[in-house]
């Protein structure tokens, strides 16, 4: 059947045609190309100092709230983290909680041990699925600093949190709400369009 279809072809319809799939391959090939160098860029741009998209969904948790305070920052961003030991587990060196990023709000939740000044934990930002890895070290003075990474210990990002003192409040903590322009070019505050930024 092929025989006969190229025969009834017009001259040159299959040099044409082998053009066609040749550029079609090249096409594909210069795409992928771009893939593979665009993607350690976007892994780069995560790290700047421009929050990602929000991806979770949780809400900060009411009983967490009694849970000791840390602030300080998780590579370039501030972040708050309740943590503190779990109530009526059977491991004593069980730890849990949640941080929260100051700039978008976003709470992710965080569980692990605690063996003398070692801190060992994973994170989540949905409750089901492990984010990242937390190994950490807690100084003297209850300060405490280590690396994040990725599931498979990948993409180290340093953090350094300190106490929040009895008393002290915690920095403000974004709602997660975008601000508003106002017509003069500033950005409006939490939405409070008398106060404003940028003049």
């Amino acid at each position: 059947m092929e025989v006969v279809m190229q025969a009834q072809r017009p001259p040159g319809a299959a040099a044409r045609r082998g053009r066609a799939i040749k550029a079609r391959g090249w096409i594909v090939a210069a795409t992928a190309a771009a893939m593979v160098l665009t993607l350690p860029l976007a892994a780069r741009a995560q790290d700047a100092s421009a929050p990602p998209p929000v991806n979770s969904t949780l809400k900060p948790n009411p009983e967490f709230a009694k849970l000791p305070q840390y602030v300080g920052t998780l590579g370039k961003r501030q972040i708050v983290m309740r943590l503190g030991a779990k109530a009526g587990d059977d491991d004593p060196t069980g730890v849990h909680g949640e941080y929260q990023f100051t700039d978008t709000g976003e709470v992710i939740l965080i569980a692990g041990d605690r063996a003398d000044a070692t801190l060992e934990a994973e994170d989540s930002n949905d409750g089901t699925h492990i984010t990242g890895n937390w190994v950490g070290t807690f100084a003297e003075d209850g300060s405490l600093s280590g690396d994040r990474m990725d599931p498979d210990d990948s993409h180290p990002v340093p953090f350094d949190l300190k106490p929040l003192a009895a008393g002290a409040a915690a920095p403000a903590v974004s709602t997660g709400a975008a601000s508003a322009s106002t017509p003069n070019g500033a950005h409006a505050v939490n939405g409070v369009s008398n106060l404003v930024i940028g003049q």
